[in-house]
């Protein structure tokens, strides 16, 4: 129960941005909306300050460990930045591919409808027009 209480005081604080963070995110993310580039900005600096705080404490750490540690880090969170880019843009190919089939295929019905149709009225008017015995 403490843990979670150490948690959430955590996620409360007062996160500061520096100046170079927020001018990187700013030019790295121009496109983006307030709101992503605040928190990115937000990420960017708690990732800097745990950093700072794990550099401080690794004190049994050699400096290598530590390099590594961070480098594995960074490496997984580009990963997952580039599996959900992967997996946004398989999901719009895939919505792009069933919207062409399904417009195809409502296509199709409103011709198969309209041949119907033409052959609906052609019988009608033949049978209208049909010799009366």
């Amino acid at each position: 129960m403490n843990t979670n209480n150490n948690e959430h005081r955590e996620s409360t604080d007062i996160i500061e941005v520096t100046p170079d963070t927020s001018e990187m995110v700013e030019i790295e993310m121009a496109g983006e909306t307030d709101e992503v580039k605040r928190e990115t900005k937000a990420l960017i600096a708690a990732l800097k300050r745990r950093a700072e705080r794990e550099a401080e404490s690794a004190g049994t750490l050699t400096r290598e460990t530590y390099i590594n540690a961070v480098r594995q880090a960074r490496e997984g969170i580009e990963g997952e930045k580039l599996i959900s880019r992967d997996r946004l843009e398989n999901s719009w190919t895939t919505m792009q591919e069933e919207t062409e089939k399904n417009w195809h295929l409502l296509v199709k019905e409103m011709t198969d409808f309209g041949d119907r149709l033409q052959s609906a009225a052609q019988a009608a008017w033949e049978a209208f027009n049909a010799p009366r015995s």
